[in-house]
């Protein structure tokens, strides 16, 4: 445990910002409410007199945050203020896509190597390939001038229709191509995998923005032309975004009339979201995958499912956020989360866990959990602190479920130790999976023609481990032996899966992922 700990100690802030964006309101349920914030209140005469009267210079921009923070952080632990930036980061998230030019990549030895093009975006119109090498932006030095993300992401957004050049390095060919990408908007899916194999489709989706429900319609329908036969619905790792998108994504699978979630606050008068007969999927079979970074509107949805018993939870229990926020802005950039009412299951239960003895207690929360092993024994979820007190609701044909402290599945399935190792948590914050799949595996893809072929054929071997490890030698200069031999399975599966998704993309990595993922398995045999 002490190994998982660690790793969570690293990402938890991380993994927490989606839990911490909660759920919601979208422009409709503002009723014009979404307004800038001004006023000549006592904050705003402090913050002055500090600035013209304080003995020291003061950053009071960074003053005026951390003082309306502490007020909001007061009330609870999912209002807070945002800095510009952060605000806009969260709204470009759920909003589905930005202006810039459509590519991911990594930097390796100060270079940028492109991983992924985006269809139909600006590079790919551009004729960028996975694997170019900029080594110049607008015929400038960009390669090995201590490249940063912030800098990057500056370069390459920009406004619609203005121009970039990038100077590439394709197949170590000496002489660069100058690739002119005119930026537009490059759109981003919230679904970040959808594929059926044996009959059983996957969709994994990784936060409810405005496309979600669009995106996942496709999806369905594409599903449906190869085959599927059940659906396992992914919302691990899921911290949320907007109500309406969580009970349009419900609709899909209820028949009309069906209660989804309600909200109310004392500002909120109670409103009730009722499914329609417009659903796609109302008879079919599904699952949904849960975990401990589930949130929010992962759990309006996983909730209505298990209330209605429409269909089967799998894994671990949930996060445990039942607030609503709204989001208000400032005139500069800068706005607040403010939570102005909970919701409810269709049972009638709050599942939002406790946070009476503050924000630190509530941020630690997930620690604790994984420190008494509840992510390995179901026994500790149900004896867990989080459940004192809490109330007993039935489902639709009578089964009891609880409030407070999140969803709990009915099918429990422990975290996967193999990979909760120190070892796997450093190779996979160091990007040295794809890393080694972008510097030496690209010769063995060239010899498969199709991900099916990759995937049934090829298997990391223990000489390619071997190569990987000393590979990753040169950045992890401490490896426990014993955790590379528990790791083993899960390390060669992870390279399998970087080296799948840089050739074919994210539906091929997610193919070889559920191939060594416990948690999958059980879901797709429900």
């Amino acid at each position: 445990m002490k190994h998982t700990a660690g790793i969570i100690f690293r990402t938890i802030l991380l993994l927490l910002i989606g839990a911490f964006i909660g759920v919601f309101l979208t422009d409709g349920n503002l009723g014009g409410r979404r307004m800038g914030l001004n006023g000549n209140d006592k904050i705003t005469r402090v913050l002055d007199l500090v600035k013209n009267q304080y003995v020291d210079s003061v950053d009071v921009d960074s003053m005026e945050g951390v003082t309306i923070n502490d007020l909001l952080q007061n009330l609870d632990p999912h209002s807070l203020y945002l800095p510009a930036q952060q605000a806009r980061n969260i709204n470009e998230k759920l909003e589905g896509g930005f202006n810039g030019i459509g590519l991911e990549y990594q930097l390796l030895r100060d270079t940028l190597i492109v991983t992924q093009v985006t269809a139909g975006g600006p590079s790919a119109k551009a004729g960028v390939m996975v694997g170019d090498k900029v080594v110049k932006v607008d015929n400038a030095p960009f390669s090995g001038t201590k490249l940063k993300t912030s800098r990057i992401s500056k370069l390459f957004r920009g406004e619609k229709d203005t121009y970039i050049t990038l100077n590439i390095q394709r197949d170590n060919n000496p002489k660069l191509k100058d690739l002119k990408i005119k930026r537009g908007r490059v759109t981003v899916s919230s679904i970040d995998a959808a594929y059926a194999a044996d009959g059983v489709g996957y969709v994994k989706i990784s936060k409810f923005g405005t496309s979600t429900d669009a995106d996942f319609r496709k999806a369905l329908t594409d599903l449906k032309v190869d085959g599927m036969e059940k659906l396992v619905l992914d919302l691990r790792g899921n911290g949320g975004g907007y109500l309406n998108t969580a009970t349009a994504l419900a609709d899909e699978f209820l028949p009309k009339g069906k209660l989804i979630v309600y909200t109310k606050g004392t500002h909120e008068p109670r409103t009730d979201y009722f499914a329609t007969d417009s659903g796609s999927y109302q008879n079919g079979k599904i699952t949904i995958i849960i975990d401990e970074y589930s949130a929010s509107a992962s759990e309006i949805l996983a909730g209505a499912m298990q209330d209605l018993d429409r269909g089967t939870i799998v894994g671990r229990r949930s996060f445990g956020k039942g607030l609503v926020q709204q989001q208000f802005p400032f005139g500069d950039g800068t706005a607040i989360n403010l939570t102005v009412a909970r919701y409810y299951t269709p049972s009638g239960r709050s599942i939002q866990k406790s946070y009476k003895d503050g924000v630190a207690s509530y941020r630690n929360e997930l620690i604790n959990r994984i420190r008494k092993g509840e992510l390995l024994n179901i026994d500790s979820n149900l004896t867990d602190s989080a459940f004192t007190g809490a109330s007993v609701f039935h489902t639709a044909k009578g089964r009891k479920v609880l409030s407070r402290g999140g969803i709990m599945p009915d099918v429990f399935v422990p975290a996967d130790t193999t990979q909760s190792t120190q070892l796997v948590g450093d190779l996979t914050d160091n990007m040295l999976f794809s890393a080694y799949a972008l510097d030496r595996l690209q010769p063995v893809l060239n010899k498969y023609a199709t991900a099916d072929n990759f995937i049934k054929q090829y298997q990391v071997s223990d000489d390619e481990l071997k190569s990987f490890v000393l590979y990753a030698y040169k950045t992890i200069k401490k490896i426990d032996p014993r955790e590379l031999v528990q790791s083993k399975p899960a390390i060669k599966n992870l390279l399998k899966a970087a080296a799948a998704r840089l050739k074919w993309g994210n539906n091929a990595y997610f193919r070889v992922v559920n191939e060594g993922d416990a948690t999958f398995k059980v879901a797709a045999q429900q």
